[in-house]
């Protein structure tokens, strides 16, 4: 078989459609005997206002966040399938969140993108090393580099696609990481912030997400518990269950 006659069939959200309609385009392979099947879809992720004290971050919005191309693979038995949320929003790291890189990135560590997601097709691109969130963090920042100018997400469920909305905040807001909770709690308000705004075109219920919020309140209790330190706000569920906050909350 020519690599020409290799194909592989994506399904592509029209992020310019507001009905969200899925429309079928085919894009070459590179892999024979395989035929890779993902959902791909541009998310909306604007740069949201800072909401905890300014020492927290010395680099708020350095680069203003926009949009995120993100890549789940189909099965081949059921492609319709909806995304997969079973699993708890605990603080575990997710299997299969991989940062794919589509651009030349050498001052970030990376690996194989294939030995870490599978299902998308993919043979010789690179990937931010599994390990490498942090330095990610700051040498995007360093070297002034635009995320979305280097990345796309690689999430096979809602567990991962979480904790990949939460990391593409660091990557765009800087901070020395001195005060782990109050930087995770705003990482994590903004993540939900994100999915909220993007719940229908991602195939969420109202009830999935509001179960998300609850646990990543449950998370800020245990970050501010394990620091012995008071939690931000006295009603944190309040917090996480409302719209994105207007005003301060801490700090």
């Amino acid at each position: 078989m020519s690599r020409a006659a290799m194909r592989r069939e994506v399904i592509v959200e029209n992020a310019v459609n507001p009905k969200g309609d899925l429309q079928k385009t085919r894009r070459e392979s590179s892999e024979a005997h395989f035929t890779p099947r993902f959902l791909e879809i541009e998310l909306t992720v604007p740069s949201m206002p800072r909401v905890v004290g300014g020492d927290v971050f010395d680099a708020w919005s350095w680069s203003e966040s926009d949009v995120l191309t993100w890549r789940r693979p189909l099965s081949k038995s059921s492609p319709s399938a909806a995304l997969d949320t079973s699993a708890p929003i605990d603080g575990s790291n997710p299997a299969g969140l991989v940062f794919v890189m589509h651009a030349e990135c050498t001052f970030l560590p990376r690996e194989l993108a294939k030995l870490h997601a599978s299902g998308y097709g993919l043979d010789e691109e690179w990937a931010l090393a599994p390990y490498a969130i942090d330095d990610a963090t700051d040498e995007l920042f360093a070297n002034r580099v635009r995320p979305r100018d280097v990345f796309w997400l690689a999430a096979p469920d809602l567990h991962a696609l979480v904790w990949g909305l939460h990391d593409w905040v660091h990557f765009h807001n800087h901070g020395p990481f001195d005060d782990p909770p109050a930087t995770e709690l705003q990482c994590d308000l903004v993540a939900l912030a994100w999915l909220r705004a993007n719940r229908d075109r991602i195939g969420l219920g109202q009830d999935v997400v509001d179960r998300v919020a609850r646990e990543l309140a449950a998370l800020t209790r245990r970050r501010f518990g394990d620091a012995g330190r008071p939690m931000p706000v006295d009603d944190v569920e309040g917090l996480f269950a409302a719209p994105y906050p207007s005003s301060m909350v801490y700090g």
